[in-house]
């Protein structure tokens, strides 16, 4: 189960009153057989989607706001994440042990109170993603960074800040709870490595996203009306100016989850 923000949202905010929506093209532009605008942040896959696939639980995670799903569905695993992601009374209909499930939380859910609320229910397998390395996504370029659009550095600061009181937190939670896998996953440094070295992973453009300029397109701004979007998605590792496209994700997912699958068994 998956519990977090835009990057990691599968479709839920489809259902939700707001403006942060991506149920329209050129989002989904690459998604299964193409243009299919499924609510992600994306072009195609999402991470929820490849981390479940990684733990061969299924290929598609879906979100927990869609009407059609079924309480069988959870046993499987879905998305909680969007900007209210949080519990769900569907949860409890499950029959099987929370001790079983591997659980995600990803940016905004850092709320460690959760983690220790999930532990309590009977949860032991729960992954924790550390910040990105936000100085460097393209609205941040284009806000902070100056002229040239050098990565921001106050942000970049601020992250590794955060991060590494997270990884401190997460390190005194296992002694605290040692039949618990708490597993700490670090994207800045992989999203920043493949910002410094694109070439290595088979990118060209690392400063702005796919989706018309690049430069601060996002949601709304990057619909179906949006002139010049890049032909070759596999060129970029942003899609629009806050997220990733399905490659970049894939590649950040295998290094990630590659290097620490053990850590949760």
């Amino acid at each position: 189960m998956v519990f977090g923000d835009s990057i990691v949202d599968t479709g839920n905010n489809n259902y939700i009153t707001t403006i942060g929506k991506c149920n329209f093209l050129p989002y989904g532009r690459d998604f299964g057989k193409g243009n299919q605008a499924t609510g992600r942040f994306s072009n195609g896959l999402v991470p929820s989607d490849i981390i479940a696939a990684k733990f061969g639980v299924k290929n598609l995670l879906p979100p927990y706001l869609d009407p059609k799903l079924q309480p069988e569905d959870l046993l499987t695993g879905v998305s909680f994440a969007s900007g209210a992601a949080g519990y769900d009374p569907l949860t409890s209909k499950t029959a099987k042990p929370l001790d079983s499930y591997i659980f995600i939380f990803l940016k905004n859910n850092y709320n460690l109170l959760s983690v220790i609320e999930l532990y309590g229910l009977g949860g032991r397998r729960i992954g924790v993603v550390n910040l990105p390395v936000i100085g460097c996504v393209p609205s941040q370029r284009t806000l902070h960074g100056g002229k040239q659009r050098n990565c921001s550095d106050f942000e970049n600061q601020a992250a590794i800040i955060f991060n590494t009181k997270l990884s401190s937190l997460i390190n005194n939670l296992t002694k605290e709870f040692p039949d618990a896998r708490l597993v700490y996953l670090d994207i800045y440094n992989q999203l920043l490595n493949l910002i410094q070295k694109p070439a290595t992973y088979g990118f060209e453009v690392t400063d702005k996203g796919c989706c018309g300029t690049g430069n601060i397109e996002v949601a709304i701004l990057c619909n179906p009306l949006t002139q010049n979007i890049c032909p070759n998605t596999s060129n970029y590792i942003f899609w629009d100016s806050f997220h990733p496209t399905e490659e970049a994700y894939k590649v950040i997912c295998s290094e990630v989850i590659d290097n620490k699958i053990k850590d949760f068994f």
